[in-house]
């Protein structure tokens, strides 16, 4: 193993050791099921919120949207755009309703709204279903860092991210895991910082241009194994040497690609030399001239609408984000949380934003073989060349890579262990432990067995799947007295059915072309109107069912907490 992957290597181990050190504090302190499941609800906007953030800036967010800007360019910048919006959304429809239910969980608050035994079972599942669903990408997220970095198996990172995730929550839940996840998020956040900054210097300071009618170049003579089969296109006459397969026939030398779309195979090496154009995936803007300048109409802007609808809604019913603000005082500090919520993660978003804008000057090459998602850890060694500077630049890189898979899997963890052990274990606090490792394990299998996915499509998916279900269940069940249990139940089916088809096409890999096929690929833009609608239509062919007792529910819901009408203080009584 040469030094930059010892060097990445060790910044990973000092991550993970330093993780389960700190959640080891929480062992001292948790004792109670509060404790495990809500930290006691004690704390504190400005911690919680750099919690939440910590936990919702997934591996996704610190590899995904840089290479999705590097890629798609400016239509890019709708994904960091919708996922900051959710938590405007969160902040003004349910964030501080939520926080005086009372609840422990989604399904808590399900069953404590509409009093029905079988709607909470139901989103027990769907709490499963999401939260199994978004470590998947965390999972793989972490075999890509290793395999990025160091010569190791990506295989070793996803089942050492899983241990590592195990080692944070068994010791301390849901307390413990707030100070993991505080420190993950300042980890990240610095190193996001540093080499954004240090290339944007650089790149300032080299003359070099990104509004260029041609397509990006190649700086020095570069070869690219490929090692999926891609569909690369060309802006102008491309020469190259290649070997293997290129456009169905097996070639071994010089070819010279005309304007248009190639299929390169599984196995082939293409060799460019510098200064020759870097070749995009089929359907990305081929010029930098063009990734600079948004598309709309036809199927892009649909695209566009259903990414921001999934980004809105989806962030409202993410299951881990979700019991986050259950931790808090009291409703008052629920809204705070939210606001510095938004400060936090709009920073990290506008640095990997930058990240990703800069990866097109200086990492052009991974556009090739699709490996785009690898653009925030290759940055540091292209801008400051292979050399302790770099080295070291890629350590903190890597140190925040694996703090990014490392807090949300946690939270993930936590929020279905929470789950499990209020609607399926006994409830003893060492069932929790049972249901943090269970929560763990169960997706590690598929992340070792299905190939890595891109993450500008798994996790849409996953928001898709939230937006569809929870998004409707919370919003109506806080501000709609007609809704019944009949409705809720109803609504949740469609909307996990139609976003789950879009899951399953994606996962098959089969998905037509046009708008029908962008719908399979971005589900919400039908699934949340129809989850919303069914649940209204039906709530109001059920009315007779509407729970006794609404009216008082959502008093409690919406009672400012100094009027002493909350859950937990007319239960006190």
């Amino acid at each position: 193993m040469d030094t930059p992957s010892l060097v990445a290597l060790v910044a990973i181990g000092l991550v993970g050791i330093a993780s389960v050190l700190i959640g080891t504090l929480g062992v001292r302190v948790a004792r109670s099921t509060s404790d495990f499941l809500v930290a006691s609800r004690t704390v504190g906007a400005v911690p919680n919120a750099a919690a939440i953030s910590g936990e919702y800036l997934s591996a996704a967010t610190f590899l995904g949207v840089a290479g999705i800007v590097l890629r798609e360019g400016a239509d890019g910048l709708w994904y960091p755009i919708a996922f900051c919006a959710g938590y405007l959304a969160l902040l003004l429809l349910v964030a501080a309703p939520l926080r005086r239910s009372g609840a422990y969980t989604i399904p808590d608050f399900a069953e404590a709204r509409l009093h029905a035994r079988g709607l909470r079972r139901l989103c027990t599942g769907l709490v499963l279903l999401i939260g199994w669903l978004y470590l998947l990408p965390q999972l793989q997220g972490a075999g890509l860092a290793l395999t990025t970095l160091t010569t190791l198996p990506g295989w070793v990172g996803v089942v050492g991210a899983g241990v590592l995730v195990i080692l944070s929550v068994v010791g301390g839940g849901m307390r413990s895991i707030t100070f993991v996840q505080a420190f993950q998020y300042w980890l990240k956040l610095t190193a996001l910082t540093v080499p954004a900054l240090i290339a944007l210097a650089l790149f300032l300071g080299s003359g070099r241009e990104l509004d260029r009618p041609t397509a990006p170049v190649f700086a020095e003579e570069t070869t690219v194994s490929v090692e999926t089969p891609v569909r690369l296109e060309v802006a102008a006459d491309t020469a190259l040497r290649a070997r293997g397969t290129v456009d169905g026939a097996a070639v071994d030398g010089p070819l010279v690609w005309a304007p248009g779309v190639h299929d390169v195979q599984a196995g082939t090496e293409l060799r460019f030399a510098a200064g020759s154009g870097v070749p995009v995936p089929a359907g990305a803007p081929p010029t930098d001239r063009e990734w600079l300048e948004p598309h709309s109409g036809g199927a892009t802007l649909l695209e566009i609408y259903s990414i921001m609808i999934a980004g809105i809604a989806g962030t409202m019913g993410l299951p881990h984000v979700l019991v986050r603000f259950y931790t808090n005082p009291d409703g008052r500090a629920a809204r705070r949380t939210t606001v510095v919520v938004l400060a936090m993660i709009g920073a990290v978003f506008a640095l990997v934003s930058l990240l990703g804008l800069l990866s097109r000057a200086f990492t052009p090459e991974l556009l090739v073989d699709g490996r785009t998602d690898g653009a925030v850890l290759l940055v540091p060694t292209a801008v400051l060349g292979d050399g302790w500077a770099g080295w070291l630049l890629g350590g903190l890189v890597s140190a925040g890579a694996a703090a990014a898979f490392l807090s949300t899997s946690s939270g993930l963890v936590v929020s279905l262990a929470g789950v499990l052990f209020t609607d399926v274990l006994s409830g003893r606090l060492r069932d929790f432990r049972i249901a943090a490792v269970l929560s763990a394990i169960v997706p590690v299998a598929p992340a070792l067995l299905v190939g890595r996915m891109d993450f500008a499509l798994t996790v849409p998916l996953v928001f898709a799947v939230a937006a569809a279900t929870f998004c409707p269940l919370l919003v109506l069940g806080v501000w709609w007295r007609g809704l019944t249990p009949t409705g809720a139940v109803a609504g949740l089916l469609v909307g996990a059915l139609l976003s789950c088809v879009g899951v399953a096409s994606t996962l098959v890999g089969s998905v037509p072309e046009g708008a029908f096929g962008v719908l399979l690929l971005r589900p919400a833009a039908v699934a949340v109107p129809a989850a919303f609608l069914t649940m209204i239509v039906v709530s109001r062919l059920t009315k007779a069912t509407v729970p006794a007792d609404v009216d008082r529910t959502l008093l409690q819901l919406h009672a400012p907490e100094r009027l002493g009408l909350s859950r937990e203080r007319l239960d006190s009584q």
